[in-house]
């Protein structure tokens, strides 16, 4: 059971390795593509938000968007809410890139997922999402005990 959690690092890491292959000349980073899929799916996020989500520094975080941003692919808009916020959003001009980018996903997936049922696929996602949802809980229990 031990190497399970290795096991999966390693599987993610493959499926990253592969995306990279796959998206090759398509003129954007692994972290920048990571950005767009993120503000694609849930555009508005403050840059602090975004920054926790992808597990980045925020100036490591800054400084993509700062490319993206000269490269007309993402905007800042100022924070209602938080003058000192910013909130991003994947501009129309990203959207065709957004687009090539998600049909490499799938052909991704088609290709990785190849052979495997439909059934067993279900069954590996509903464990995985116990897995994290055990390992949240894990973290807020061990931070309560040690206060």
């Amino acid at each position: 059971m031990e190497t399970l959690p290795f096991e999966i690092g390693e599987t993610a890491h493959a499926l990253r390795k592969a995306f990279d292959r796959l998206a090759t000349g398509l003129g954007v980073t692994r972290a920048q593509w990571k950005v767009l899929f993120k503000l694609t799916r849930t555009p508005g996020l403050r840059q602090v938000e975004l920054a926790d989500m992808l597990d980045l520094e925020p100036i490591t975080l800054c400084r993509i968007v700062d490319r993206l941003e000269e490269a007309g692919l993402v905007e800042r808009t100022r924070d209602p809410e938080d003058r000192r916020a910013w909130r991003l959003h994947v501009t129309a001009k990203a959207q065709p890139l957004v687009d090539k980018l998600q049909a490499v996903g799938a052909d991704l997936v088609e290709q990785a997922f190849a052979g495997i049922d439909g059934k067993d696929i279900e069954l590996t996602r509903q464990v995985l999402a116990r897995i994290r949802d055990n390992a949240g809980r894990t973290g807020a229990i061990k931070r309560a005990s040690n206060q």
